[in-house]
């Protein structure tokens, strides 16, 4: 079983970061090339940003002029990665999560912020490893399966966090 070192950088000062949430993105990380059957060792960069940040990086690199939740930066191909050559590790990229967007979301949704955390997490991990939920909505299923598995495994999942129906404004 790979390892993946998780990179956490905290680069806003709009909300408090709970106790626990760099744990859990750790813990996100991990589930989905374990749930993947990567084998290998990987590196992931994750960014913590307000939604002034994450809208100007959208119009940037998707020309898309709003803020978003989570955008996903790949450093892979077709399932083809740099490697790391100090470490060994191959670089599945950079995930960069708006918390303030976030907080939003978890209370639109009705669940916990750690849901919520989680679920951007696993979801633009998904991404880092070439899946795309705007190619197709056989795609996008795909995707949400993997996602509610990966969380359900993680002990967040859709049953135990969350009421209704979760539409979601992502990359």
């Amino acid at each position: 079983m790979g390892k993946v070192k998780v990179s956490i950088a905290n680069n806003q000062t709009q909300v408090k970061i709970p106790v626990g949430i760099r744990l859990l993105v750790r813990r996100c990380c991990h589930a989905v090339t374990q749930y993947e059957g990567f084998n290998d060792d990987f590196e992931v960069s994750v960014s913590f940003v307000d939604d002034e940040t994450i809208h100007q990086l959208n119009l940037e690199h998707r020309n898309i002029d709003r803020s978003t939740d989570v955008l996903s930066f790949p450093l892979g191909e077709n399932g083809k990665y740099d490697l790391n050559r100090e470490t060994g590790a191959f670089l599945l990229g950079d995930i960069v999560i708006s918390l303030e967007t976030a907080y939003r979301q978890a209370e639109v949704y009705d669940h916990s912020l750690e849901r919520e955390v989680g679920f951007l997490t696993v979801h633009s991990m998904l991404h880092l490893l070439g899946y795309d939920h705007e190619k197709s909505s056989l795609e996008e299923r795909i995707m949400r399966e993997k996602e509610e598995a990966i969380l359900s495994n993680l002990g967040i999942s859709r049953d135990a966090t969350f009421i209704g129906e979760h539409e979601h404004n992502d990359t």
